[in-house]
């Protein structure tokens, strides 16, 4: 087993060697990140800002069980599915990390971080990447802080810029993710929006994107990419990935059961005179949760992409509820604007 730990090594080192000599360089990037694992989740992710359009298949890396990586500065793009390669094949982060280095002669122009299931975390910024450039790895007391030329590793998360105002920006980012409650998306957004607050790229915004996978977690439970969300190009990309990350979870997530409430008469009364104004509905407006409501009901949530919230019973997700009162506005708003014409 450790012979063929040995040479499945040798193999992605000398498949990378061939795709070094192969890269075309990209633009530099002003770019900051984060990537992290959650031990209690089993969810590792990877969320990214940069000066740079699209930077979702040039930055963020990561496979369900395996790990996440975010390769930037003058990004080696090869750094990702290698990378994960190393990670899959026993290697830990900072193994990964020093393999994919010591095989890349423009090392010193690059940026990594990386993060194991395990929970090792490395980062490394090269010499010649430009002001200011860093990084942290954590954890909590552990913290450890890193400038030019160093691999520096911790556990649980790695944070790195390039381009930036000043250190601020990867400091308020490792002190966000830390403090932060709740799921690791939601931590690695707080991270990334604060790291933009503290000061952020010299050359402003352009590009955002935020991956987390999970094994079977994706929609209908085939997929591993829990949440994949890219803003392309944006004068805000911050303000947009909040805005997309609460759409992605009221769209792809399970309800929350604290958010659940009891179709009462009056929320089914509201309920049967929306679906009837839509065209989902022909019974009588009478507040009675009946069959006839609920199929109605079902069919229509699923007519507007509710599909992960469908329920069988007496219960509705309030956030699903304020969201079609909502859409039931815009809609009233563009049918009496149509009847004006």
């Amino acid at each position: 087993m450790r012979l063929l730990l040995i040479f499945s090594m040798a193999f992605l080192t000398l498949l990378f060697v061939n795709f070094s000599t192969k890269f075309i360089e990209p633009k530099v990037s002003a770019t900051f990140s984060i990537v992290a694992f959650d031990p209690e989740a089993n969810e590792a992710g990877v969320a990214v800002q940069s000066k740079f359009p699209n930077v979702r298949p040039i930055v963020p890396w990561a496979k369900a069980n395996v790990g996440a990586i975010a390769t930037q500065s003058f990004a080696n793009v090869g750094y990702g599915p290698v990378g994960l390669a190393l990670l899959e094949h026993g290697a830990t982060a900072e193994q990964a990390l020093q393999i994919l280095l010591q095989n890349d002669p423009q090392r010193e122009i690059r940026q990594v971080g990386i993060v194991d299931f395990k929970g090792n975390s490395a980062s490394w910024t090269g010499k010649d990447c430009f002001d200011w450039a860093g990084g942290i790895v954590g954890y909590g007391a552990e913290k450890k802080y890193g400038g030019k030329g160093q691999i520096i590793v911790g556990k649980y998360y790695a944070v790195q810029g390039n381009i930036l105002v000043d250190q601020r920006t990867v400091e308020a980012m490792a002190k966000t993710f830390e403090e932060t409650k709740g799921t690791l998306a939601d931590r690695l957004v707080a991270a990334l929006v604060a790291g933009g607050k503290a000061g952020g790229d010299k050359r402003g915004e352009q590009s955002a994107a935020l991956l987390v996978v999970k094994k079977g977690a994706g929609y209908d439970s085939t997929m591993d990419n829990y949440i994949d969300i890219s803003i392309y190009d944006h004068p805000k990309p911050l303000e947009e990935l909040q805005r997309l990350y609460q759409l992605h979870k009221l769209y792809f997530f399970k309800s929350d059961p604290k958010n659940l409430v009891k179709i009462d008469e009056k929320i089914c009364r509201e309920l049967q005179q929306i679906m009837k104004d839509r065209g989902f509905y022909d019974g009588p407006v009478n507040g009675i949760f009946d069959e006839k409501t609920k199929k109605a009901l079902q069919d229509f949530m699923g007519w507007e992409n509710y599909d992960v919230r469908i329920r069988n019973d007496d219960l509705i997700d309030i956030e699903v509820l304020q969201d079609i009162r909502k859409n039931y506005e815009i809609w009233k708003s563009q049918r009496d604007a149509r009847k004006k014409k």
